[in-house]
């Protein structure tokens, strides 16, 4: 106990510090910097999330440091009869902290629902179907440039991009192309991951029948598929209309079944710890290699 109570106030010291440097160097108010070195009044919650975390607690994980965040891309688009449109997004929910725990230092920010899709009018890709939403590649590359501003303003040292689909990448580079540019010998750097999807899925794929035994014996011609049907299951069966599928008679994708639950949803977990594995080593890579 008393190891953690100099601890704890080493850490605020560090904070006041750090707040009171902070608020000479950008010419901020006397408030703020008062605000920025105030102590939590209550002990801090738990989560990987940004948007699950106060103000205080964010600003105390980033001082003892919680260096990387990461700014995941997901999507909403025609995915066949059974999956929700939001299945990268699903995906991500499970996959994102599991990666900032395989990394130790790491926080996850709001997912960013929507992406490139295709074009609106005349539509095209995704954008064919019901419920796709589509940005132009401007509109994208603006919101994660400004998103990533802001988690650089916030003190994160590190700001990591992975994408959960193949429209995804090509912004995700240009933006970390422009700001790694811009901010060169500055404190924040920027890395687009790649690796989470290419060769990401393709590795989860051949790990999934590999060592767990698991592999497509058939197409059914939908957009879909055992690895993105058990990792969605993992953040909830609903959307993949499990109980919907079993009254049908059809509680299968590409030749595999998708029951008992429990062992699907254990198999999504698998390939979810698989691709954080893999991820968080290409993101280790990244920030050892970049001046």
């Amino acid at each position: 106990m008393k190891n953690a109570s100099v601890y704890r106030q080493l850490l605020n010291t560090l904070i006041a510090a750090t707040a009171l440097i902070n608020a000479q160097a950008f010419g901020q108010d006397t408030e703020l910097a008062s605000w920025l070195s105030t102590e939590r009044p209550i002990a801090a919650g738990q989560s990987y999330w940004l948007e699950e975390l106060t103000s205080m607690e964010i600003r105390d994980a980033i001082a003892s440091g919680t260096s990387t965040v990461i700014i995941a891309t997901g999507g909403i688009e025609e995915n066949g009869p059974y999956l929700s449109t939001g299945k990268h997004n699903l995906i991500l929910q499970a996959a994102c902290p599991a990666i900032a725990e395989a990394l130790g230092n790491a926080l996850c920010a709001p997912i960013v629902k929507f992406v490139p899709e295709g074009n609106i009018d005349p539509p095209s890709g995704a954008m064919k179907y019901p419920g796709s939403i589509s940005l132009s590649a401007g509109t994208y590359e603006a919101l994660l440039t400004d998103i990533a501003n802001s988690l650089r303003q916030a003190g994160f040292s590190d700001i990591v991009m992975i994408g959960d689909s193949g429209g995804n990448q090509r912004g995700m580079a240009n933006v970390a192309d422009k700001l790694g540019q811009s901010w060169q010998g500055e404190a924040t750097r920027i890395h687009f991951i790649r690796e989470f999807y290419d060769p990401g899925w393709v590795e989860t794929e051949q790990y999934t029948e590999r060592e767990l035994g698991v592999a497509q014996s058939a197409d059914d011609g939908y957009h879909d598929d055992i690895w993105v049907t058990a990792m969605m299951m993992v953040t909830d069966p609903e959307q993949v209309r499990y109980q919907q599928r079993i009254e049908a008679g059809l509680a299968t994708i590409n030749g595999v079944a998708i029951t008992p639950l429990a062992d699907t949803i254990q198999l999504g977990q698998e390939m979810i710890q698989f691709r954080a594995r893999y991820t968080a080593e290409a993101i280790r890579r990244a920030l050892s290699t970049v001046n």
